[in-house]
């Protein structure tokens, strides 16, 4: 990770109302920190003039590198572009819109070298809107952590601190970086949580709506199904399979019990098509998991490609130091 302690990544998207605060709250954070530190932010698509505000802000302080993406990819894909690029032993990430608060990332370093690998905040006094934000996220929440059996309050605050080996590990996709921890945890880290500051949004709109909801969920199922059986597909898809033909041959001794005692003729009763179904819908669920067996060591065995296309990168050629340093190092 060369001689940064730690790096912070900001996916920004038509923010640039907030970037020179966010600049003054983060320049005054990384200063107290007082260790090689830098700051990414990674521009998904702005049309706001964020980019141009992010260059200016760049160009006046080497700790900062700007990132500019071809196009709109979403946050999932902004945070693994940053992350990627991030050369800290830490990785921080946050939100743009300053209702996080860059003042709490020391209390995140400081908790995390307690021995943890990942810290997420907890907004646990929340500014938003309660029906279209607060109550959908803490329905959410319940539901996530219930799943993937990761006890956390607050799954998608954004705020959080990990380990660089085990976000750098982890492939970010459609809207994943919500469960990161989950992630996290099933690749053995261990996972801990501390209330966060959270303010109102003082600039621009909100890009989040109730209906990221449904999305959430369609991804929490992902992430489980990657999590239990990502490795051994068969073990779903083969199980429903034999757990189909065992149907179709309970059926199939039914009915040939009921036409030998009772001679009953076969024609009268749907059981035999249903225990044909049966064994025709097991086999394939069979095939379906040697298949899936199949694609999976081929991924296993090939490069993934990145989900994004980065355009520029702006930073200045020099080493990550602070602009200054505290008379004492910190406890």
């Amino acid at each position: 990770m060369g001689n940064v302690a730690l790096s912070v990544v900001i996916p920004v998207y038509n923010e640039a109302g907030s970037l020179e605060d966010l600049d003054t709250a983060l320049r005054a954070v990384l200063d107290r920190i007082g260790e090689p530190a830098e700051a990414i932010l990674v521009d998904d698509g702005s049309r706001d003039g964020s980019w141009q505000r992010m260059v200016s802000i760049g160009n006046l302080d080497p700790r900062y590198r700007m990132v500019r993406l071809r196009r709109n990819y979403g946050q999932s894909a902004a945070l693994a572009a940053g992350i990627d690029l991030a050369r800290g032993d830490y990785v921080v990430l946050m939100d743009a819109d300053l209702q996080n608060d860059p003042a709490d990332i020391p209390r995140l370093l400081a908790t995390i070298r307690e021995g943890f690998d990942l810290v997420s905040g907890w907004r646990k006094d929340r500014h938003d809107a309660y029906l279209s934000r607060r109550l959908p996220s803490e329905i959410a929440n319940r539901i996530i952590a219930r799943v993937t059996r990761v006890p956390l309050h607050d799954v998608g605050c954004t705020l959080k601190i990990y380990r660089s080996e085990f976000i750098k590990d982890v492939q970010i996709y459609g809207e994943m970086h919500r469960f990161l921890p989950a992630l996290v945890k099933q690749a053995g880290g261990t996972i801990t949580e501390i209330v966060v500051s959270h303010h109102a949004r003082k600039h621009g709109t909100s890009k989040y709506g109730i209906n990221r909801t449904v999305k959430v969920m369609l991804d929490l199922l992902t992430v489980q199904f990657l999590g239990d059986f990502g490795s051994k597909p068969i073990y779903i898809l083969g199980g429903a399979g034999l757990a189909s033909v065992a149907i179709s041959g309970i059926t199939l001794a039914y009915i040939v019990f009921d036409k030998v005692v009772f001679a009953k003729s076969l024609i009268e009763s749907p059981l035999l098509l249903l225990s044909v179904m049966s064994f025709l819908v097991g086999v394939q669920f069979v095939v379906i998991g040697l298949v899936a067996e199949l694609i999976v060591r081929v991924w296993h065995e090939s490069q993934g490609k990145d989900p994004y296309r980065i355009t520029t990168i702006h930073e200045q050629d020099v080493v990550a130091l602070p602009v200054s340093a505290p008379d004492h190092a910190p406890a």
